[in-house]
């Protein structure tokens, strides 16, 4: 990967070298990642990149043009989708979403039952407009909480991540038939919201999601190894998924060369089904951190991106103040939620490095990215393990890129 001269870019190169002695050390060495990859860039202009351990368990070297299931850093693609089809007036953000998703013009919010014993007849809920997808204020949930009756229920039909056995249609017929948590717009929890509005785009667009993608998003931004099926004909580029295992070795839970990502998804999970490149995601975030526009392409208008990372949580509340998730792919404390990202609303209270209006989400598989509008710096990490709950990385590596950068751009 060509690189531009750091220093003339604002960073201390010994401090950057730092980063990399410090995963080498910490979880590449010790045996806690199976492998890495990290790429810093500053006004769009990669500085540092670097890669270490293996793809595969049997110790296939890594490669710069792996393959990563990106899981949940498929949501902000979707968002994007979505608003494309708001700026041409075919949808509005407060329109409800059983306008187009007629399935959900019945839901109800959880009264009681579960598992053995059926679900209580609930009071039917305020109607879901597609900002609370967007906010995930849906009143959804992900069955891998494991908090609650309504999580079970989602485990019980295969609605977290699903890619074969259901299409899209009987996906949303499934879910509709399932309670809500609360009613749109109470609470924030993480949730499926965005495949749902994965839905909303096919059946707005009258295509496949990952045809939509490729033809307004992938194509234009010339991501040519990101997609639903991207590894089909790039086997040897995917990498293994592995999940860590207290007090030994990650254990490898997807082998490559068995991997379920190698047939057709029946179903697009507009919330956590891409396969990408580190080089490939760096292009999206610096369409991002340009307002929406990369080399010509204009994918979303500058005013769009603003408002879809302006903070939406009422009252311009933080995550803490308001969420109800067990689980997220955030820093609460500081972060509210836009429209498809956190986003940074009080830089003190992270207890990190951080810029007001910088954001960022991360994948389950504990890749990561951030875009900073204020010191024009990006940033995507790659690797491979399961849960991104397990080790402090996000908040290490953000530490030791703030901690690298010499010229500020903030006072």
């Amino acid at each position: 990967m060509k690189l531009a001269d750091a220093e003339s870019r604002g960073f201390d190169p010994e401090r950057l070298a730092r980063i990399d002695d410090f995963i080498t050390a910490q979880y590449i060495d010790t045996g806690r990642l199976p492998n890495a990859q990290l790429l810093i860039a500053r006004e769009g202009d990669p500085v540092h990149f670097s890669q270490f351990g293996h793809l595969r368990a049997e110790g296939t070297a890594m490669r710069e043009d792996a393959l990563f299931r990106i899981a949940s850093m498929t949501k902000p693609v979707t968002s994007i989708a979505f608003m494309q089809l708001v700026e041409q007036c075919k949808v509005a953000l407060d329109d409800p979403v059983a306008r187009v998703l007629p399935e959900f013009a019945d839901l109800r919010v959880y009264a009681g039952g579960g598992g053995s014993i059926p679900f209580a007849p609930g009071q039917r809920a305020e109607p879901m407009r597609f900002v609370d997808l967007l906010t995930h204020m849906s009143g959804l949930t992900y069955g891998f909480q494991n908090r609650t009756s309504i999580d079970a229920a989602y485990r019980d039909a295969r609605l977290d991540m699903p890619r074969r056995g259901l299409d899209s249609d009987e996906y949303i017929t499934a879910l509709a038939k399932l309670p809500l948590e609360f009613s749109p717009g109470e609470r924030w929890n993480y949730s499926v919201s965005t495949d749902v509005l994965g839905v909303a785009v096919e059946r707005l667009s009258g295509l496949k999601l990952g045809d939509y993608f490729e033809r307004h998003i992938f194509a234009p931004l010339e991501m040519t190894d990101t997609g639903f099926d991207a590894a089909i004909d790039r086997a040897d580029r995917l990498g293994d998924a592995w999940a860590y295992t207290p007090g030994g070795a990650p254990r490898v839970i997807d082998s490559a060369e068995r991997s379920r990502m190698l047939e057709p998804a029946e179903f697009h999970s507009g919330g956590g089904g891409l396969i990408s490149t580190i080089g490939d995601y760096h292009r999206f975030c610096t369409m991002l951190l340009n307002r929406g526009t990369l080399e010509g392409a204009r994918i979303v208008a500058p005013k769009t991106l603003d408002l879809m990372t302006a903070n939406h949580l009422p009252d311009d509340a933080d995550l803490t103040r308001i969420s109800r998730s067990a689980f997220s792919e955030a820093s609460n404390a500081g972060s509210g939620f836009g429209l498809g990202f956190a986003t940074v609303i009080d830089p003190a209270r992270t207890l990190m490095p951080a810029s007001r209006g910088e954001f960022y989400w991360g994948g389950v598989y504990s890749t990561a990215f951030f875009v900073d509008p204020v010191e024009r710096i990006t940033m995507v990490f790659m690797t491979q393990l399961y849960p991104s709950s397990t080790y402090p990385i996000r908040r290490q590596l953000k530490t030791l890129i703030y901690s690298a950068l010499v010229r500020s751009n903030s006072r």
